[in-house]
């Protein structure tokens, strides 16, 4: 890694992407790399996107990160943004599913239907007295035998009966993948379970000792993420990209520009954009859609399984209210919506009960979301057809009849990657191959190995120490 510098080219300027270019900054601040992000869009951050109006403070991407996940922490603390954080009302921990057209408080020490509790268990009327019965059955149902990859809806239905899935578990995961438990991977959503039902037999047991380490174990975190589940910044998630982009300094960033292909040029590659520009890169990080990456490199043998990776679209509608136009009771954060009650929104965030910072005092702030794995036909209608359809399901749930002060509609096309059955297998042969075929180029992004924040800076950063590691070979 001698003179003249190395020329790294990062496809796509989201929090993966910032995130790579930060850590390979980072790692070779005593050698000489020139780094490139070229990013389609005009913004950079990818779905972070913070908007600011009327004094609310509005995420139209996602609203939050998980507190326990350590790389988002330890790169908040090198940005020196530990003071900015901020964690959920400590007044609205309750969460409400609807079940029969009526909430139903979510019972404490669920995880994802799993009960670790018995008492709120026993007296939920989310499931019926032969569910709990049911669900109890998971003490004495043997182990499976086969340790290969399920669906995680048949794991949930075989360990816990099928109300515990349709009624608690599709709902919450819901807002994670949007996806079908049917047919979403095990391995690749919460390994975790798997684990507990070969260790314990059972996963109540498992889940109980799970707990117990959890509270002896957790990493050493900010006392915020020890108090809150879920963090935010006191400005909005773009506080974080903001800190990134300048942190990246003196890195070019390349804006609304797309990248037509990369080939192998002279023991190099090099970069074809929309534009005829054409740069020379000895190494190349895709943090982009895997939908996207088999065109850039066509000659890529595995360029189907990329392909065959299903994305699905969602929309977040947003509505601030006047606190006075609404007679519901916000003593929550919010509820989620199972399928089978066939309305038109998967869930309602009271953002502004949920996040104390994000409304002015006497205004409301509610955000809704749209779309799942097998209900896309809201792709077509307008943003006005958006909002009625979801005023009508609050109206209906909620009794809101008032008209929103304002509304904003934040469409994420293609947005949300699903992990199938056998997912985790075809990614690692796919680095695999792509490791041999095109050594040099490396993959991260939502599309492989984690949706959320924290999985998707931890890609960005293995990419980093992946491109770092090739580099001082050439």
């Amino acid at each position: 890694m001698s003179s003249p510098s190395k020329k790294i080219v990062i496809v796509g300027g989201g929090i993966t992407g910032l995130s790579a270019a930060y850590y390979l900054k980072k790692n070779c601040k005593e050698t000489s790399v020139d780094i490139t992000i070229i990013e389609k869009s005009n913004d950079i951050g990818g779905k972070i996107n913070t908007l600011h109006r009327d004094g609310f403070i509005i995420e139209r991407g996602p609203e939050s990160f998980l507190s326990r996940k350590q790389p988002v922490v330890t790169l908040t603390k090198e940005l020196d943004l530990e003071e900015e954080l901020v964690g959920t009302n400590p007044e609205a921990k309750a969460n409400y599913i609807l079940h029969k057209g009526k909430m139903h408080q979510m019972p404490l020490g669920f995880v994802l239907g799993i009960p670790t509790k018995l008492s709120p268990f026993l007296k939920t009327g989310l499931i019926s007295p032969l569910g709990k019965i049911r669900a109890g059955f998971d003490f004495f149902i043997p182990k499976r035998s086969d340790i290969g990859d399920e669906a995680l809806g048949h794991f949930i239905k075989r360990r816990l009966g099928s109300e515990v899935l349709h009624n608690i578990t599709e709902p919450l995961l819901s807002g994670i993948y949007a996806g079908n438990t049917n047919y979403l991977s095990l391995n690749a959503t919460f390994p975790q379970f798997k684990q507990l039902e070969q260790k314990h037999g059972s996963l109540i047991k498992g889940m109980l000792s799970g707990q117990k380490v959890h509270r002896t174990q957790t990493p050493q975190l900010p006392e915020i993420a020890q108090r809150s589940m879920f963090l935010t910044y006191r400005r909005g998630l773009s506080t974080l990209v903001e800190r990134l982009k300048e942190a990246i300094q003196p890195t070019r960033l390349i804006m609304g520009q797309g990248v037509n292909s990369i080939q192998e040029h002279q023991n190099r590659y090099r970069v074809f954009l929309e534009n005829g520009e054409e740069m020379d890169a000895d190494g190349v990080i895709l943090a982009l859609p895997a939908i996207h990456v088999s065109n850039l490199i066509p000659e890529f043998s595995l360029n189907n399984t990329l392909k065959d990776i299903p994305y699905v679209s969602v929309a977040n509608i947003v509505l601030a209210f006047n606190r006075d136009d609404i007679q519901y009771p916000l003593t929550g954060s919010g509820f989620v919506v199972p399928r089978k009650e066939g309305r038109f929104i998967t869930a309602c965030t009271w953002s502004s009960s949920k996040w104390s910072h994000t409304a002015p005092e006497g205004k409301v702030l509610l955000r809704t979301y749209v779309g799942h794995a097998g209900s896309q036909g809201w792709t077509s209608l307008t943003d006005e057809e958006l909002v009625v359809g979801v005023r009508n399901d609050l109206e209906a749930i909620m009794g809101i009849q008032a008209s929103p002060d304002f509304t904003v509609v934040t469409r994420h096309n293609q947005a949300m990657p699903q992990y199938l059955v056998g997912h985790v297998e075809r990614i690692t042969e796919v680095k695999e191959q792509l490791s041999r075929q095109k050594p040099g180029i490396y993959l991260c992004g939502a599309g492989y190995e984690g949706v959320g924040i924290p999985d998707c800076i931890e890609q960005g950063k293995k990419a980093a120490d992946q491109m770092y590691s090739y580099l001082q070979t050439q």
